[in-house]
């Protein structure tokens, strides 16, 4: 997958995300390969791919629109089984600018629709 914090200029429009562990369980499954669009419209309920402060690629769930800390713009990420996986209620609201792609299509294993 392409760096998303890389020059936007150099930066390709589409990339592909592979889904890891049971966080986005039952929608998305581990080995999922996913098209991404990046610097696309981020809505909730949108499967969106984002780093985290530590520097962790994540896919997960735009829930809403929140500030951050500093008051900057951001979304609240879920995991889709809350059992699983780390988001915004271990680490709060991720920055706008930080949420670097959305997902269009699962290409593999079963292609189809990125369920909502």
């Amino acid at each position: 997958m392409p760096d998303p914090a890389a020059d936007h200029a150099t930066t390709p429009s589409w990339g592909l995300a592979r889904v890891r562990g049971d966080s986005m369980r039952p929608a998305l499954r581990p080995g999922d390969v996913l098209l991404v669009r990046y610097g696309g419209t981020v809505r909730p309920g949108a499967v969106v791919v984002a780093r985290f402060a530590d520097g962790t690629l994540a896919v997960k769930r735009a829930a809403e629109a929140r500030s951050t800390r500093t008051g900057g713009p951001g979304w609240w990420l879920l995991s889709d089984d809350p059992e699983r996986g780390v988001d915004s209620r271990h680490r709060g609201p991720v920055p706008a600018a930080d949420v670097t792609g959305v997902a269009r299509l699962r290409l593999w294993p079963r292609p189809g629709r990125v369920p909502h």
